[in-house]
């Protein structure tokens, strides 16, 4: 829905089904530039890019899916489908430790962790 509505209302977004073979583990969703509903983005994110979402199934965590995941995103932002950016941003909350842990530190954003990988 989210992909839907950033579409059909001039945005970007590219969602991926995440898969071990024909097996499905996850999704992710990669955005560009900051959402409508942000009153006062931050410069980051402002014509950057955003790993949107990035979920694992429960059973599949640890597995090291999430990380492949973030290195093909990457790959592919890195082709700047919606132009050159200098940033690529996510957020999680802070209980999740293991996100936390696989993002990279980064600043507070609210009450979610904001990390942001080398382009």
């Amino acid at each position: 829905v989210e992909a839907y509505l950033a579409l059909s209302s001039g945005g970007y977004a590219w969602p991926f089904g995440i898969y071990d073979d024909d097996k499905p583990v996850g999704f992710l969703m990669i955005g560009c530039d900051a959402d409508e509903e942000w009153e006062n983005p931050p410069a980051y994110a402002r014509e950057g890019y955003t790993l949107w979402q990035l979920m694992i199934d429960r059973v599949y965590q640890g597995h090291g899916y999430g990380r492949a995941a973030i290195r093909l995103a990457l790959n592919f932002i890195r082709t700047f489908p919606c132009g050159k950016a200098g940033t690529c941003y996510l957020s999680c909350e802070p209980a999740n430790t293991r996100a936390g842990a696989l993002y990279l530190s980064g600043d507070m954003d609210g009450d979610e962790t904001v990390a942001m990988p080398t382009l």
